[in-house]
């Protein structure tokens, strides 16, 4: 039980407070810091942990009982990944993680003081610690001993009762980052947009384009400082998705926006590579897995390339978006969607009007794909894909919520096997290339299994297009279409 200890009250108050109601021992009495982790989104608060270092350990807790999941003896790290983990935590955060890092989120200064609650017989029947901390609300922690819990029931209705004192609603780590400004759920890349359709047109672009930039500006940073590989991700896709809204709304903007799609497509085409290269060595040790047991380690020199390749490409990243040119892009972007004149079309009746047109044309598209069509013909539908993904993303809420998950859920699985198809032949030619800077006969060989692999995967992605297609051009979506989006 944990419950915060009124408005500037310190240990003596809250010693003499118990003292009043409870037979105590006074403890030892201990300062320290305790360091709190979890990803840039919030991932182990989202799994309902706490990671924390303090004396000397990494533990793990239970967030809704304060219980110790595990408890290691460990250095104060300053960041880790899902493999830096010991043993038992990995086990219960690996999963949550993923590929994101581990960062300091809070740090806490502590001064603690334990009490011991004593029986008529001056046995221990439960501890108490009162802690105060820096900026922060003080509490008081109640545990029992084995055997006296409902000793631990009695002081809980003590402190809550008598002395009035109100049970913690949130953990402290929670408490902290929200206190130095933070969300305890992390930052999020989520659209999560709420839009009339009446809204002229580039009123409701306005809402969708700063909170797109909203998620540049989070994810820059850490992207320049390669945190971990998601940032960078994360970055690309809004500035995917800012190209993509431009794209479409383009008709009610005046002839300037050219110029910012000209920078957005620098931003994307000069963070390309090292989101290709992160991608290859994310997907690394599934690559060794894929082959036979006695292979696995060969592969090793291609790990090495793509490293040294990774280095080359993130200084370049790096360069461009420290560039002054690329601060001044995103302000002046800013500026232009707050400052455009105010459309006479409304977003509904545009946003239904670009998401009927995409659709019809990826029909169009699709119908044509035979068996012979060249690969290139499939590599255009997934960019028109993306485009309708997007706005249905963008405008869901101006349709019903029966229609719209639908439609993104057909045309998800279309986009998923044009997906794999595109990836196996991006791979399998990016494996051709790099063999001559691998020049080690046993790496040759696993990586020669490898394309062969990618090719077979390749051509089993080719062979669902039909079926995906069929259900994403059928009679009935096209009828939803009409009916919905006109």
């Amino acid at each position: 039980m944990e419950f915060l200890l009124p408005e500037g009250a310190g240990h003596d108050s809250a010693r003499h407070a118990l003292e009043e109601h409870l037979s105590l021992r006074p403890g030892r009495i201990r300062r320290g810091t305790t360091v709190f982790y979890d990803t840039f989104d919030g991932r182990v608060h989202g799994a309902g942990l706490i990671l924390r270092h303090e004396n000397g350990a990494l533990e793990l807790l239970d967030s809704a009982t304060g219980e110790t999941v595990a408890s290691v003896p460990a250095e104060t790290p300053k960041r880790m990944f899902a493999a830096d983990l010991p043993d038992p935590i990995r086990k219960r955060l690996a999963k949550a993680i993923e590929m994101r890092a581990l960062t300091p989120v809070a740090k806490v200064r502590s001064h603690t003081q334990e009490l011991a609650v004593l029986n008529e017989d001056e046995k221990t029947v439960a501890r108490l610690a009162v802690s105060t901390h820096d900026g922060l609300h003080g509490r008081v922690t109640a545990r029992a001993l084995r055997g006296y819990d409902d000793e631990l029931e009695r002081v809980g209705a003590l402190l809550r009762d008598t002395l009035g004192w109100a049970p913690a609603t949130v953990p402290l780590v929670d408490e902290a980052i929200a206190a130095g400004g933070g969300d305890p759920a992390g930052t999020s890349s989520k659209l999560d947009l709420q839009l009339d359709p009446e809204m002229p047109a580039t009123e409701a672009a306005r809402i969708v384009f700063a909170r797109l930039l909203e998620v540049i500006d989070a994810n820059l940073p850490d992207t320049i400082r390669d945190v971990d590989t998601e940032f960078l991700h994360d970055l690309r896709v809004a500035v995917r998705r800012t190209r993509s809204l431009q794209r479409q709304f383009k008709s009610v903007y005046p002839a300037r926006l050219q110029h910012f799609r000209d920078e957005f497509k620098r931003l994307q085409r000069e963070t390309g590579e090292l989101r290709d290269l992160d991608v290859y060595l994310l997907d690394f040790p599934a690559l060794k897995a894929s082959l036979p047991e006695r292979m696995r380690d060969d592969l090793e020199p291609l790990r090495a390339v793509l490293e040294r390749h990774r280095g080359r490409a993130l200084r370049a990243t790096r360069r461009a978006l420290q560039d002054p040119r690329t601060g001044d892009a995103l302000a002046d972007w800013d500026a232009f969607t707050r400052d455009a004149p105010t459309s006479e079309v409304t977003v509904g009746e545009l946003a239904s009007e670009r998401i009927a047109k995409v659709y019809r044309r990826m029909v169009k598209m699709g119908r044509a794909i035979d068996d012979d069509s060249p690969a290139q013909d499939l590599h255009e539908l997934r960019k028109v894909g993306k485009e309708l993904r997007y706005l249905l993303e963008f405008f869901a809420s101006l349709y019903p919520a029966e229609v719209v998950k639908p439609f993104i859920k057909t045309l998800k699985g279309l986009q998923d096997q044009l997906g794999r198809f595109q990836d196996r032949e991006v791979q399998a030619n990016k494996l051709r290339e790099l063999a001559p800077e691998v020049a080690d006969p046993p790496a040759l060989m696993a990586m020669g299994v490898l394309v062969d692999r990618f090719i077979a995967e390749e051509a089993a992605a080719r062979a669902e297009f039909a079926d995906r297609f069929g259900a994403f051009a059928s009679k009935a979506q096209r009828a939803v279409v009409k009916e919905h989006f006109g």
